[in-house]
């Protein structure tokens, strides 16, 4: 330590703008702090959220030199930034054209001031050093990438729910078949690839070899690919559709994002009613392992969320993401064992693509909802790992890039 501050006082000054600060700082470095050898006292005025640099203020000169020991009184009058808002102040010794002290893990006297309308005031005063700050910082970082996805989500609750009806209901304004259109998409979309790979292919699954075993087989893998696909194939495009939301300071555009994860829930629900609906014609019931469902839907509603979160960041600075995004999901599609059964994977390949988060979830739904069975444990804890890891990553590479949103759009 080389500097020691005592005696401090801060003030907010009755014209409720101004701040006034004044403390004794003791020199405990080994040598004498010289006015003519450009050693002071300044302040920098931070916003605590960005770590933006608001004020580099004047300096206050040292008033004689201060030999190894002695102290020094310093007395600062500023003017607060008008904007309302928080504001960080630090007070430091300094010594121009070498180094602010508190970069070079020297003390200094921190201030945290709100600026509101009708003045301002005081709320810490407290002292600090870079290193305290940063430990500070990461775990304030550590502990909202855990919150702030989820304070996002219900803080704006009715906003997502009204931009997700509009979007659904939107797609098909003026159209003959109007919202019929949300049942007869996902009906087409899953009849195209029976007759494909039903009909033309002939293919079959070992645990019901029939025609209507294959359907069965084929539409429980479909289900979570439908939600994630779709979500996913628009996420790239979703801040250049709406970017004159994203240069609004005020609107959360962490939700869009969110909006096109319940937009794919939404055709997922409906083409899981059809499901049931099919399942209790071709079997006579419902299995009960289909209580399963809700362990299944969380962790596909978290990795959809990350994906997009991810998907939607990095769109707005590769703009070819949008173009390539379709390839990307069809060769993800027959990576995964959807319309073909896993023993058609080649052994060798079956390790590494049994990594991927589908496989496990495809694997699951089948398992619930058409063999009586609980989804597998292992593969079961590792995908609510890796949903979680990718929702609060996703996240935070949203949240990291989104001030530059509004420069490149």
């Amino acid at each position: 330590m080389s500097i020691r501050y005592r005696d401090a006082c801060v003030e907010i000054l009755p014209d409720g703008h101004r701040l006034h600060a004044a403390f004794q700082a003791e020199n405990l470095s080994p040598e004498t702090w010289r006015g003519s050898e450009g050693f002071a006292f300044g302040y920098h005025i931070f916003d605590p959220e960005t770590g933006t640099l608001v004020v580099d203020g004047p300096r206050a000169p040292l008033a004689r030199d201060v030999a190894p020991g002695e102290p020094s009184s310093v007395d600062f009058t500023l003017d607060l930034p008008r904007e309302p808002g928080r504001y960080r102040i630090y007070f430091s010794a300094m010594r121009e054209n070498v180094a602010w002290f508190y970069l070079r893990g020297w003390p200094f006297l921190l201030v945290d001031a709100v600026v509101t309308e009708g003045g301002a005031r005081v709320e810490r005063i407290r002292l600090a050093t870079s290193r305290g700050l940063a430990w500070e910082r990461w775990g304030r970082s550590f502990t909202r990438a855990f919150t702030l996805p989820w304070l996002v989500i219900w803080r704006n609750r009715g906003l997502i729910r009204t931009m997700v009806r509009r979007d659904v209901l939107g797609r098909y304004r003026g159209s003959f078949g109007g919202a019929l259109w949300t049942v007869i998409t996902p009906l087409l979309l899953m009849l195209t690839y029976y007759f494909v790979f039903g009909i033309v292919l002939q293919a079959r699954f070992p645990g019901d070899p029939s025609r209507s075993g294959f359907v069965m087989y084929f539409l429980a893998g479909m289900l979570p690919w439908l939600a994630l696909s779709e979500a996913a194939g628009r996420a790239p495009s979703v801040l250049l559709e709406h970017r004159n939301f994203v240069k609004k300071l005020v609107f959360p555009v962490e939700t869009l994002p969110v909006n096109l994860t319940v937009a794919g829930l939404t055709t997922q629900a409906i083409a899981l009613g059809l499901f049931a609906l099919a399942l209790a014609l071709t079997r006579g019931a419902i299995p009960a392992t289909a209580v399963w469902l809700p362990a299944l839907l969380v962790p596909q509603v978290l990795l959809t969320l990350g994906l997009c979160w991810f998907l939607a960041a990095l769109g707005v600075f590769v703009r070819d993401l949008g173009q390539m995004i379709g390839f990307l999901l069809t060769l993800w599609f027959f990576l995964t064992p959807i319309c073909y059964p896993e023993a058609s994977l080649p052994a060798t390949a079956l390790p590494l693509l049994s990594k991927n988060p589908l496989f496990a979830l495809v694997r699951a739904y089948r398992a619930i909802l058409l063999e009586g069975a609980a989804p597998a444990w292992t593969s079961l804890w590792k995908l609510w790992v890796f949903s979680a890891a990718l929702f609060i990553g996703g996240h935070a590479w949203f949240h990291k890039l989104r001030r530059s949103f509004a420069d490149v759009v």
